[in-house]
């Protein structure tokens, strides 16, 4: 490298890191400063009018497909999604050139800025003749255009792991869980799907339901409450298919996991149980997707934990998705579920991030009801609704003909679903 990282920091500042984004500057300098430019914005170390202000929220819309180049973007560029949307939003004032952006199919979707910048950001799309989700539209294409995918990654970061949860059974929790797996196995990502559902659907729905009867074989249980003496690699399986290029694997559900929350309540240290039983797979994968249980206690706990953000770890990048229905029931028990995450949030200090909601089985002939419920559920910024998956035959007959529905029907709107969602994760 050219002159040691103090000499080029010092050179940056004298160009102007005092006057422009840090962001923008470290563009131009090597990896090494630029991961440290980033990282000290990030930890707070380095002056920033980001940096220990209340935020606000703007809610708007956003087209999906824009949403994701925009996680994307913020990640390579070792930045959380808020911040590159006020950089962007800023830019966004001053520029001259402001081509009209395509936002058909726009979502909810919002995000937290500065004291003062939601109404500012509003006043200057109404000064502009614009509406809110095309000048948001328009700073954040700007952004990405000015903002191309780095050379190199800045931030190292742990593996994804994201739980597909909610406590009410039959909304699809499983159905979800292994679409996303499959399309992003197909994708190229390596991916390991926990059946960590004492029901073990997951397991049998992909033709493994023998192996949660077997005897004298250890468990993911026996691996969390330490009295496992194998290799947890040992418990797992491939799942066939040639799409998934031995990419994509499962941990099997095991007849003992009806009573895991009896066992972790003799663990010490309960919450962390899953993460030190999986953390010796991490390094094996790019993605960790878990299949939750049906209820709520301490099984929950500790996947909600094992999907907390770390230390160092972009926001939005591992946590929670939630299936709903389009129904009152699916309103109760995502409250349920949220309460939950923010006692644990609260009670152990960390940070689990709603990744989203996807709305599942959904029928508009079902009545003014279910579109009502529908509609209030696409209503919600926080979290936003990822996708409305209808209700369609080919899941269920992948289901029942224990064949992972990617290989069952590769062209259906559930699979191009199940891709789509992939997108969201394929950081």
């Amino acid at each position: 490298m050219a002159g040691g990282i103090g000499e080029q920091f010092g050179q940056a500042v004298q160009h102007g890191v005092g006057r422009a984004s840090p962001f923008a500057v470290a563009t131009s300098l090597s990896v090494s400063l630029r991961q440290l430019i980033y990282g000290l914005v990030i930890f707070g170390l380095m002056s920033s009018p980001m940096v220990s202000q209340k935020r606000e929220k703007l809610i708007t819309s956003l087209p999906p497909q824009l949403r994701r180049r925009l996680k994307i973007r913020a990640f390579e560029h070792g930045l959380d999604i808020q911040d590159a949307t006020e950089h962007a939003i800023r830019a966004w004032y001053e520029a001259s050139d402001r081509p009209e952006v395509n936002t058909d199919g726009a979502k909810t979707w919002g995000t937290f800025l500065a004291a003062g910048e939601p109404e500012k950001f509003k006043t200057a799309c109404a000064d502009r003749g614009v509406t809110y989700v095309q000048g948001l539209a328009q700073a954040l294409t700007l952004w990405l255009e000015n903002h191309p995918s780095p050379s190199a990654p800045l931030v190292a970061q742990p593996v994804v792991r994201v739980i597909v949860a909610n406590q009410k059974g039959g909304v699809g929790k499983t159905f979800i869980s292994s679409g996303i797996a499959q399309a992003l196995a197909e994708s190229g990502r390596r991916v390991l799907l926990v059946d960590y559902d004492p029901q073990g659907h997951l397991t049998a729905e992909l033709g493994f339901e023998e192996l949660m009867y077997e005897d004298g074989v250890e468990t993911l249980m026996m691996h969390m409450d330490g009295t496992a003496r194998g290799d947890i690699r040992d418990l797992l399986v491939a799942v066939d298919g040639e799409r998934f290029g031995e990419r994509l694997h499962l941990l099997p559900a095991s007849d003992d996991a009806f009573l895991r929350d009896v066992a972790l309540s003799k663990v010490s240290f309960s919450e962390a149980a899953l993460e030190r039983a999986l953390e010796k797979l991490e390094a094996d994968y790019d993605v960790i997707i878990i299949d939750g249980p049906p209820s709520l206690g301490l099984n929950m706990d500790t996947a909600l934990y094992y999907v907390r953000r770390r230390d160092g770890e972009l926001a939005d990048r591992s946590g929670v998705i939630t299936p709903v229905w389009a129904n009152r029931a699916s309103h109760r028990a995502f409250r349920l579920l949220k309460s939950q995450m923010d006692d644990l949030c609260r009670k152990g200090r960390i940070q689990v991030d709603y990744l989203g909601l996807i709305i599942n089985a959904y029928d508009s002939r079902r009545g003014k009801l279910v579109k009502e419920n529908k509609d209030q559920w696409e209503k919600s910024s926080s979290p936003a609704v990822l996708a409305v998956i209808g209700d369609l035959k080919e899941g269920r007959e992948a289901a029942d003909g224990e064949i992972p529905l990617l290989e069952y029907a590769p062209d259906s709107e559930h699979a191009q679903v199940m891709r789509d969602l992939a997108k969201e994760l394929a950081v």
